[in-house]
């Protein structure tokens, strides 16, 4: 759900960029006056919307490899062997 919001969000951002140089023709004294600081806007939601897209959700996380899994071994010594495991 992240990742589309970031889209709609960059999307979004086109447009307003796309207004803010003109290339969209919108009849606003605003614009006339701050174009380009809302072009400025538009990119920075661009930005915004492409890191919000790729974020990752697995960051921080730690990957479980059978870390809560311990060995029952069988035999004594060096002939001792890994007979299965159990979990903590």
């Amino acid at each position: 759900m992240k990742k589309v919001f970031g889209y709609v969000v960059s999307v979004f951002g086109i447009f307003v960029m796309a207004i803010g140089f003109g290339v969209i023709p919108v009849k606003l004294t605003f614009l006339e006056i701050a174009g380009n600081y809302v072009a400025g806007i538009g990119i920075v939601m661009i930005v915004v919307g492409i890191m919000m897209s790729l974020e990752r959700k697995d960051v921080g996380k730690k990957a479980k490899r059978g870390e809560d899994e311990v060995p029952i071994y069988e035999g004594v010594g060096k002939k001792r062997r890994v007979v299965g495991y159990r979990k903590e």
